[in-house]
C-alpha cells in the first residue's frame, strides 16, 4: 500500500491539474441561477457585446439606434446563457426587468422598435432593419432554425406581419408575425381597464418579462414607475423548451426604417430561476437631452441672473412674435389635427438647392416633384411643391396629409412630413429611385420592363388596395388609379402614390355625393351619374391599370384608328377573334408567361364592367393573382355573343343580362376631340356638368 500512495497522489493531482485547464471554457456558461444586474446604466467596459448603431454612452445609457435611417442596434451579454442542462431538457425559468426610452427623431412620428432578445447567437449578420427588427430577414421568417424569442415593443404598424397598431407589445418566437400581442399598457391597482402607454413618448418605461416553465406561462408588464404591476398586459401560454437550444445569448435588438427613432436601455436586471430585481428609476441615466440635476449651485446661478435676462427675454420675445406676423400665415383648424412632421420650409430649400429646375423629377396639374436630400440625415426625398392658387389645391394638401400620413403599407408611398409657407404647400415623401410606371410603359420607355417585373407590380398595387378597402381603420377610396401615380423602387416594386383625391369613409358607409374627379379611361360609368365614389370605382381603375400594364398602352390612344381608341374595347374584340395574346405589349419580343398574360387581361375586362355590382372586390382579385383561387374559364361570354359596343350580352339586348365591358365611347357624353384634348394635358377631369350635376345637398370634401 505504501509503494502504491505517490503513485494515486500522482494522478489525483493530475486529473485536478485537467479539471482546471478544462475548467474556463465551461465557466464561460452562465449557471442556471444566473443574474445580470445593471442598476445604474452601463459603463464602456461592461460585459456587453454590440454592433450595428449601438453604443454606451458616457452617461451610462445604452444607445441601441439613433437618427440613422434603416439601421439596427444590438446588444447581448458577452457570456452564454445556459437556458437548459440538455439539448432534450426543460427549458428553465428566467426573469428580466429594463428600462427603455424610445425618442422618435420628429415628435410622433418614428421607428421601427426594439425587442428584448433571446438568440443562438449574439451578432445575427444576416438581419435587416426596419419592420425586420434587426432580428431576421425576409427570408428567414418563420423558421425553426432561426432559435429567436423577442418580446417587441413596436412603434409601427405593419401590414406584412399583421400588426393591430403603431404602439404594442407583441411576444415573437422565429418569427416577426406575433403569437400574442397588446395594446402598451398596464392595469393601475384593481382596474379592469388598462392605461395605455405610448412607447414613442421619450419618457422612461420600465418593462418586465418573465416565462415560469412549471407553468409555461409568459408574461409581459410594463409601467412608467418604479413598481411592479400585479397583472401581466400581456400572458402567453407556451413551452420554450423546442425553441431553446441549451445556452443562448440575451440581449435587445431595435431597428429604424424611413422614420428613425432613438431607441435607449437605461438599466437591466436578469436572472435564471428567479425574479429579477426591479430597477429604480430615480437612479437610471438620463437619457440626452434631458434635464435631471439638483446642483443648487446652478439654481442658484439662474435665479441671481434671471433678473439680468428677463428684460432681454422679453425684447427677444416682442421681436420674434412681430417678425410672425409680418412673414407667416396664420395657423389654420386643420394645421392643429395632422399627423406627419411638420418641417421647416428652408431645409427644404435648402434640400432642393432652392427648388432648381436641375432637381425637377416630373409636374402633373397639381404642382411640381423635386428631388432633394435632407441636409441632417443625407436621406434623399421627393418633395411636392402644391399648387396653391386656387382652394382646390389647398384641398388637395390637406386631403393627402390626413389621409397618407396615417396609413403604412410596403406597397404604399410613405409621406415622411409637410411644410406650408404663405402660398407655399409642400409634401415630403420617400424617393422613388426608378420614378412612375407611366415612364416605363408608353413612348420611349428608359427600358423595358420585364414580364415577371410586370405581373410583381399589378400584385403589389392589388395588395395595397386591399388594404385600403379592408384592413384599415377606415375605407379609403383612391379616386385616381393610373400608371402615373405607381411609382418604383429601387427594386422596381410598385408602390401606390398621390392620395390628393382620396376619400375616406367608414366601413359600410354610404359614399357622399362628390364633384367627378379622375382621369380619362380610369373612370367607371357610374360616377358621371352618381358622383359617388365608392371601392368598385377603384377596382374599375386598377381594371383599365392592368390592362395598359400587359398591352404597354394607355386606355385611351388618341392616336390610334377608332377601332382601337378604347383599349378595354380593343383587348375584347381580340378576346372574341381568339387572338387575345396579340394585344400583350410587343416590346416584350414574345418573353412573357401566357398564362399570367391571359389571367391579367381577363380581369382586367371583368373589372372593367360598366355594372359595379359584377366587378370582384379586391380580396377576391388579390386571391386570384396569388393563385388562391382559380379564376373560371367562362367567366367572359361566349365569343359571337356580346355586343361589346353596347356592352350588352345576349341577342335580344339589355334585358337578359348586365353587360361586360364598359365602352367609354358609347355611355360617355364625350366625343373623339373632347378625349383627344385630355388626353394631351394628363387626362385629368373635374366634371360639374353632363350626366351628374352636384346639387345643393352635394359636398366635395376631397
Amino acid at each position: 500500500m505504501d509503494t502504491l500512495s505517490p503513485t494515486l497522489l500522482w494522478v489525483s493531482v493530475s486529473m485536478l491539474i485537467l479539471h482546471f485547464l478544462t475548467a474556463p471554457a465551461e465557466s464561460q456558461l452562465q449557471s442556471p441561477s444566473a443574474h445580470i444586474f445593471f442598476p445604474r446604466g452601463f459603463t464602456a467596459a461592461a460585459n456587453l457585446t454590440v454592433n450595428g448603431g449601438s453604443q454606451v454612452l458616457s452617461n451610462g445609457v445604452l444607445r441601441l439606434t439613433n437618427a440613422s435611417l434603416r439601421a439596427l442596434g444590438h446588444a447581448f451579454y458577452s457570456s452564454p446563457v445556459r437556458f437548459k442542462n440538455s439539448s432534450g431538457g426543460s427549458a428553465a425559468s428566467f426573469s428580466t426587468a429594463f428600462a427603455f426610452s424610445t425618442v422618435p427623431q420628429y415628435p410622433g412620428l418614428g421607428g421601427h422598435g426594439l425587442a428584448f432578445t433571446i438568440s443562438r447567437s449574439s451578432d445575427l449578420p444576416r438581419a435587416l432593419p426596419s419592420q425586420y427588427l434587426g432580428l431576421m430577414n425576409a427570408s428567414d421568417i418563420g423558421n425553426f432554425s432561426n432559435h429567436i424569442f423577442a418580446a417587441e415593443f413596436d412603434t409601427v404598424k405593419d401590414f406584412e406581419f399583421g400588426d393591430i397598431d403603431d404602439n404594442h407589445i407583441g411576444i415573437d418566437i422565429n418569427s416577426l408575425v406575433s403569437n400574442a400581442s397588446v395594446t402598451a399598457g398596464y392595469f393601475a391597482d384593481n382596474s379592469s381597464t388598462p392605461r395605455v402607454i405610448h412607447l414613442q413618448s421619450g419618457e422612461v418605461i420600465q418593462a418586465w418579462v418573465d416565462y415560469d416553465s412549471l407553468r409555461n406561462q409568459l408574461d409581459v408588464r410594463i409601467s412608467e414607475s418604479s413598481v411592479k404591476p400585479t397583472r401581466a398586459i400581456l400572458s402567453f401560454n407556451v413551452d420554450l423548451s423546442e425553441f431553446f437550444e441549451e445556452t443562448m445569448f440575451v440581449g435587445f435588438s431595435a431597428s429604424t426604417g424611413l422614420l428613425a427613432s432613438y431607441h435607449y436601455i437605461m438599466g437591466w436586471s436578469f436572472s435564471m430561476n428567479g425574479e429579477a430585481k426591479s430597477l429604480d428609476l430615480s437612479s437610471l441615466p438620463s437619457t440626452p437631452g434631458s434635464v435631471k440635476t439638483t446642483h443648487k449651485g446652478l439654481i442658484l446661478g439662474v435665479s441671481v441672473s434671471a433678473s439680468v435676462m428677463v428684460v432681454f427675454f422679453l425684447a427677444a420675445i416682442a421681436l420674434y412674435v412681430i417678425h410672425r406676423i409680418m412673414t407667416a400665415d396664420a395657423i389654420e383648424a386643420w394645421e392643429l389635427d395632422v399627423g406627419p412632421h411638420r418641417f421647416p420650409y428652408k431645409e427644404l430649400k435648402k434640400a432642393t438647392q432652392g427648388f432648381r429646375e436641375k432637381e425637377l423629377l416630373g409636374f402633373g396639374g397639381f404642382g411640381r416633384v423635386y428631388r432633394g436630400t435632407l441636409p441632417n440625415t443625407n436621406t434623399q426625398v421627393a418633395v411636392k411643391r402644391v399648387l396653391s392658387r386656387s382652394k382646390q389645391g389647398l384641398q388637395k394638401f390637406v386631403t393627402e396629409i390626413n389621409i397618407i400620413g396615417r396609413l403604412r403599407h410596403r406597397n404604399l408611398v410613405q409621406l415622411l412630413g409637410w411644410c406650408r409657407r404663405r402660398n407655399d404647400l409642400l409634401l415630403v415623401y420617400e424617393f422613388m429611385s426608378n420614378g412612375s410606371l407611366d415612364k416605363y410603359l408608353f413612348d420611349e420607355p428608359k427600358r423595358i420592363l420585364r414580364w415577371e417585373e410586370r405581373f410583381k407590380i399589378i400584385k403589389g398595387v392589388a395588395l395595397v388596395l386591399l388594404y385600403l378597402h379592408e384592413e384599415g381603420d377606415q375605407t379609403v377610396i383612391h379616386r385616381d388609379i393610373k400608371a402615373a401615380n405607381v411609382l418604383l423602387d429601387g427594386g422596381f416594386n410598385g408602390k401606390l402614390g398621390d392620395f390628393g383625391l382620396a376619400k375616406l369613409y367608414e366601413h359600410g358607409a354610404d359614399p357622399s355625393t362628390t364633384r367627378v374627379v379622375g382621369t380619362l379611361g380610369y373612370l367607371a360609368p357610374e360616377l358621371t351619374k352618381t358622383g359617388k365614389p365608392t371601392a368598385s370605382s377603384d377596382v374599375f381603375s386598377f381594371g383599365a391599370l392592368m390592362l395598359e400594364v400587359v398591352c404597354g398602352r394607355r386606355p385611351m390612344e388618341p392616336k390610334a384608328m377608332p377601332e382601337e381608341l378604347m383599349l378595354v374595347d380593343w383587348v375584347w374584340e381580340k378576346w372574341v377573334l381568339g387572338s387575345i395574346l396579340d394585344v400583350v405589349d410587343p416590346r416584350l419580343g414574345g418573353q412573357f408567361d401566357e398564362a399570367e398574360a391571359i389571367l391579367l387581361l381577363k380581369l382586367g375586362l371583368i373589372c372593367s364592367n360598366r355594372m359595379p355590382d359584377i366587378r370582384p372586390p379586391m380580396r377576391q382579385l388579390v386571391q386570384y393573382l396569388e393563385g388562391d383561387l382559380v379564376l373560371p374559364d367562362k367567366v367572359l361570354p361566349p365569343e359571337g355573343n356580346y355586343d361589346f359596343k353596347k356592352g350588352c350580352s345576349g341577342s335580344s339586348g339589355c334585358d337578359e343580362g348586365p353587360g361586360y365591358v364598359h365602352s367609354y365611347q358609347a355611355s360617355s357624353s364625350y366625343d373623339k376631340a373632347t378625349m383627344s384634348s385630355s388626353i394631351a394635358n394628363d387626362g385629368d377631369l373635374d366634371l360639374e356638368a353632363g350626366p351628374y350635376s352636384p346639387d345643393s345637398s352635394s359636398s366635395d370634401s376631397r
